[in-house]
Formats: C-alpha cells, structure tokens, sequence
C-alpha cells in the first residue's frame, strides 16, 4: 500500500551518518537526513563536528534557514553584528539552540584545548548549501 500516509519511516544510526556532503575547513559535517539518505524533499539535518582549538573557514548557508542544537562542548559562533559592523561572538553549552538566518556569513570555534564540539544542524533545504568565504564582510569591504 502506497500513499501520503502509508510510508516506512528511516532509521539512521550514527554508524550510517554520511560525511559525503558539503565541508567547510575547520569542521566535519555529517548528514543523517537528506534527499541522498532517505529520500527527504525538504529537510537536511545532521552534525557538525570541530576538534579542539580550531576555528572554522568563514561561509554561509544561502536561501538556508539553519537551527542548531549543541550536543558537547562550548563552541562559539561568531558573525557581524548587523548594527555595527564588528565581529560578535555566541558563546554556547550544552543544551543551547542557534539559529541562523538565511545568506547570514559565519563561523564556528571551538576554544576548547582538549574536546570536540559537537552540534546537530538542521536546515530548510533539502540538501546542505554550504558557500565558503574569505571573511565575513561583504566583498571587497575588508
């Protein structure tokens, strides 16, 4: 029987997370729901992970709204501050949410000398849009 409300829901299991998706220097990302793992239309969730005392490249996420959720550590977000131009940082424990708007240029640090951050990411978009930066400016405006 096949229809809307007749579908096998997915199971994935942290042996079956996909590193097989969109990176950004500094971090690891793996994806646990998408259009390649469960054949979603409009969802792409998964973690991210930053080893100890490392930042990670500048980037956004485009037409992607992003919701995180920090599972270990303290990772820190860093992004302009719309008003005055100058850099801000979030930093976050355990049981924290962030949520990044969409085209919004960021990055994650992990000032931690000894322990892995790890978050799980969540976004509107059916697969990871991830765009690498040189800066979080506009550019040319460095």
């Amino acid at each position: 029987m096949t229809d809307d409300f007749h579908q096998r829901l997915h199971h994935i299991a942290p042996l079956g997370l996909s590193g097989d998706t969109a990176q950004t220097t500094g971090m690891r990302r793996v994806e646990a729901i998408s259009g390649k793992t469960v054949g979603s239309k409009d969802l792409w969730m998964g973690e991210t992970h930053v080893a100890a005392s490392t930042a990670s490249d500048n980037h956004h996420h485009g037409e992607s709204e992003t919701a995180i959720y920090v599972v270990r550590g303290n990772p820190v977000f860093v992004f302009l501050d719309p008003d005055t131009g100058t850099e801000r940082r979030l930093e976050t424990k355990p049981g924290d949410y962030v949520f990044v708007p969409p085209w919004v240029p960021h990055r994650e640090e992990n000032p931690d000398p000894e322990n892995e951050a790890v978050v799980v990411i969540a976004r509107t978009t059916q697969e990871a849009i991830v765009v690498n930066l040189p800066s979080l400016r506009p550019s040319g405006k460095d």
